[in-house]
């Protein structure tokens, strides 16, 4: 199903662009096992552009829910993290990119929930992330915690 979206979302658009997915459907195409029915997405979710708004005529047509996730306002982006995003493909004028597996991690431990802690070991065991780099990439975001909505059981949730 995600692959169809990104096909259709790709022959659609009309001129270059790229996406940059996170959350459930990211892990998918990561290899997890994990259902999902929802296509998280780094977006404005205030404003919609053109992009994100074909994006939700796509959903509609398929089924699956989408989200624009302004993720740079939730978490500190780990040093680094443009250049360890995964490009997943080309479909048509649409580059797609699974974000930094990095700043997934970082955003699931914050959150803490059963499925967050889950998908964050899928990382780890599917060589993505590794577990000591994951905590220093924690340690370093404590210091920025105050502009993002942390929560402060972050390192217990780790």
């Amino acid at each position: 199903m995600i692959q169809e979206f990104l096909a259709r979302l790709g022959s659609r658009y009309p001129k270059q662009a790229s996406l940059y997915l996170l959350g459930g459907s990211a892990l998918v195409l990561l290899g997890s096992s994990r259902d999902t029915l929802d296509i998280d997405y780094v977006g404005d979710d205030m404003q919609k552009d053109d992009f994100q708004i074909l994006i939700e005529e796509i959903a509609a047509e398929l089924g699956p829910e989408t989200e624009p996730v302004p993720i740079e306002r939730f978490i500190p982006l780990p040093e680094g993290n443009e250049q360890r995003k995964i490009h997943i493909g080309q479909f048509g004028n649409v580059n797609a990119y699974i974000i930094d597996p990095y700043s997934i991690a970082l955003s699931k431990v914050d959150r803490g929930f059963e499925t967050d802690l889950e998908d964050t070991i899928f990382l780890i065991q599917h060589n993505q992330i590794n577990m000591e780099e994951l905590e220093q990439i924690i340690k370093n975001s404590l210091s920025h915690a105050g502009k993002f909505d942390f929560h402060p059981e972050i390192l217990a949730h780790f």
